[in-house]
């Protein structure tokens, strides 16, 4: 959530920035005009109880003096119905700001590219080296039903479209790659490891800024309690802190947090209807960072190489590119995609992405922090990135490795999970 505070000092730059996501943000003027008749009200109010109060304490001097107490009595129910109105006047302006401001997504950071859509990121690196074939290399989809380590018929028949089972070494290989992650990450780049809820509720789905705006995307457990299949292991581990106090000295707070998750949106057509590039069910490795403000930016670049190390272990080829204003999520200032190479798509593909909400996310779930037991709490700044989704990462595997004859080569640092070096 924004800081209504800021956005009062820097009306014309806030706007400004969110523009470039490109959308019209002008209504954040009527919010201002809101937010000033709200600090009237309020300090009406204040002077209307205060003048309630100096004239009910008359009713007992009346009362003493034997004077008549009638018109004592209608002028306090008079100033009560002036208060009850202001107050509901309040009641209204204050849902009207809490609304606009929890469906107003972050301020892009001023230094990323400002574009439409993903053909305006911006590259800033290349890893790996791209595979040569020197047959016809198959898609995913075709490698995997020929090994028969993935039956989308039968999940089909579970479940329905943009399912999978996962059988034999299929399941291994997704298993593998799981602990292989979450070792690399909790081992070797020092985060907590976690496995969350997958179920979360509304306060949760706000507070990372799933809802109000992105709601007809999840999956409702039908349920009274409002509850809802987890999007993203962000959701839950976020709010692992939300309404705490921090201390300083903990910070940062670096999580890693394997989850399946759930979601409907429908994603792009053609070719990513076909295989597990775009599930509604998939497992994810996630990064979450709870960091001081002026360290939020160094955490991100550092999240970032602990993303890649995936990738560079395995061997796979990739890039990173810096997301434009047209592209950010709703929550980010700055976000990273890291593509791996997929053979079939003759492209780079999105297999993570690594973010900085700064205190959009905090000030939302109310996550502050205090540098000493007498300083004044301030908010945290969250960092959340794939460390990274599992199912894609499958698909590169299954891609770039595959040999002439169908089968699949390991990469060496799986090996050991897998116990095998191929899969055939």
């Amino acid at each position: 959530m924004l800081d209504i505070k800021k956005l009062r000092e820097e009306t014309e730059k806030y706007i400004e920035l969110l523009n470039r996501r490109g959308g019209d943000f002008s209504y954040l003027n009527e919010l201002l005009e809101k937010d000033e008749r709200r600090r009237i009200i309020i300090g009406e109010v204040e002077k209307v109880k205060a003048l309630r109060n100096e004239t009910s304490k008359k009713i007992g001097q009346y009362k003493r003096d034997g004077k008549d107490t009638s018109e004592i009595f209608l002028e306090v129910e008079s100033i009560g119905k002036n208060i009850k109105g202001l107050e509901e006047e309040l009641k209204e302006i204050e849902a009207y700001i809490l609304n606009t401001l929890l469906i107003t997504p972050n301020i892009p950071n001023e230094d990323i590219p400002v574009g439409l859509d993903e053909e305006d990121n911006r590259e800033i690196k290349k890893e790996g080296t791209i595979p040569t074939f020197d047959f016809e290399p198959k898609p995913h989809w075709d490698l995997a039903t020929e090994l028969d380590i993935l039956d989308f018929d039968r999940a089909s028949k579970i479940t329905g479209s943009r399912f999978t089972v996962y059988k034999g070494l299929g399941a291994r290989l997704e298993r593998s790659l799981i602990n292989f992650m979450t070792d690399l990450h909790a081992h070797e780049h020092g985060y907590t490891e976690i496995i969350p809820p997958y179920i979360v509720n509304r306060e949760s789905m706000t507070a990372t800024g799933q809802f109000p705006k992105f709601e007809d995307d999840a999956f409702r457990v039908m349920d009274e309690r409002e509850l809802y299949l987890n999007p993203t292991a962000e959701v839950p581990t976020i709010n692992m802190h939300r309404n705490e106090t921090l201390s300083g000295d903990e910070l940062p707070i670096k999580y890693t947090a394997f989850t399946t998750a759930f979601r409907q949106e429908a994603g792009s057509g053609g070719r990513d209807t076909r295989g597990i590039i775009r599930q509604h069910q998939f497992n994810k490795v996630e990064l979450i960072k709870f960091t001081k403000p002026e360290n939020s930016a160094k955490e991100l670049e550092e999240m970032l190489l602990h993303s890649e190390k995936v990738l560079q272990l395995l061997k796979l080829p990739y890039r990173v590119v810096t997301l434009c204003t047209g592209d950010l999520g709703f929550s980010m200032r700055k976000t990273y995609d890291i593509e791996v190479w997929l053979p079939s798509y003759n492209t780079y593909r999105e297999i993570g992405s690594i973010s900085n909400a700064e205190d959009y996310q905090a000030r939302r779930g109310n996550i502050k922090f205090k540098r000493n037991k007498d300083s004044k709490p301030e908010f945290v700044h969250t960092l959340n990135g794939s460390g990274l989704a599992v199912g894609r990462t499958v698909v590169a595997i299954l891609e770039n490795f595959q040999q002439m004859d169908g089968t699949i080569v390991i990469p060496e640092v799986l090996v050991p999970y897998m116990r095998t070096d191929i899969i055939k």
